[in-house]
């Protein structure tokens, strides 16, 4: 009796713009080192108007989605069940397409800054600060309510951006103050600074590292090093960076889509690594 071939699977990441994300390099890795060679990764730009559209079309042979902006939003309504963690942040980067064809949405992000900051030796901290408030800083908000006891601190810009953390913070239950980013130098004394700004706002405070910093999180990592992210090191601190999130968050990507655990991390981040050295 001839056995069965496996059956092609497919997943793919959306946003607009695509064509920048390290996601088909980091999954199509992990697929090679766990056999699955029916297995396919794509990139598709898709904005929020041809969104429902994408989503109507997935059949048998989708396993899920990988969402980025614009899409973390515009993609909760076009689904059958959202995660808890999803809901926290009104925000999904993840799409399992069930066996019965059911369309869940989970958040990865949070629990992915969680394992990228253990990794690292932070289990829990004392106080923590955030650097910006823009889409990322409520997943940071909320995967800082799992390692941080006491208060987080959010630099803004303006009151606007102020008003919106408050209210994360109230969301999410955590001790939460705001100030202007023009005291933004005292961020860097807390025991954990996540920065959740677009390449080069934070540069200018690379001058003000202190002498013994303790854990910097830069989300970013496409250019790397940032110059704070440089300073930081240079002054012996421990930096977590923005691939070390992307990595994690794919990891629990892949473990979703495919049911295999645990993903190959190391080869993950192998090819992402790569992948950068090549840009």
């Amino acid at each position: 009796m001839t056995a069965r071939a496996p059956a092609a699977r497919r997943a793919a990441v959306l946003g607009s713009p695509i064509a920048h994300s390290l996601s088909p390099v980091l999954h199509r890795a992990a697929y090679d080192a766990l056999g699955l060679t029916e297995w396919s990764y794509d990139r598709f730009e898709v904005d929020e108007e041809a969104l429902p559209g994408f989503v109507a079309g997935l059949d048998e042979t989708w396993a899920g989605l990988s969402l980025t902006m614009p899409l973390k939003r515009a993609v909760i309504p076009l689904l059958d069940e959202i995660t808890e963690t999803a809901a926290s942040v009104e925000a999904v980067n993840t799409l399992i397409r069930t066996a019965d064809g059911r369309k869940v949405g989970d958040n990865t992000d949070i629990p992915g800054m969680v394992a990228a900051l253990r990794e690292r030796g932070v289990e829990q901290v004392g106080s923590a600060a955030i650097l910006g408030a823009g889409a990322t800083a409520s997943s940071a908000l909320a995967a800082l309510s799992r390692v941080c006891a006491g208060e987080i601190v959010a630099y803004v810009r303006s009151a606007a951006r102020a008003a919106e953390m408050r209210e994360w913070g109230e969301r999410l239950g955590v001790d939460l103050r705001t100030a202007d980013w023009s005291d933004a130098a005292e961020a860097l004394r807390a025991p954990l600074v996540v920065a959740t700004t677009p390449a080069g706002a934070t540069d200018a405070l690379a001058h003000d590292v202190p002498e013994r910093p303790a854990t910097l999180f830069d989300v970013l990592y496409d250019p790397w090093p940032t110059q704070l992210a440089a300073r930081w090191s240079m002054y012996g601190g421990a930096v977590v960076s923005g691939l070390d999130l992307l990595v994690h968050q794919a990891v629990l990507q892949v473990e979703q889509m495919t049911g295999h655990r645990p993903a190959p991390l190391d080869a993950m981040r192998k090819a992402g690594e790569h992948a950068l050295a090549s840009r």
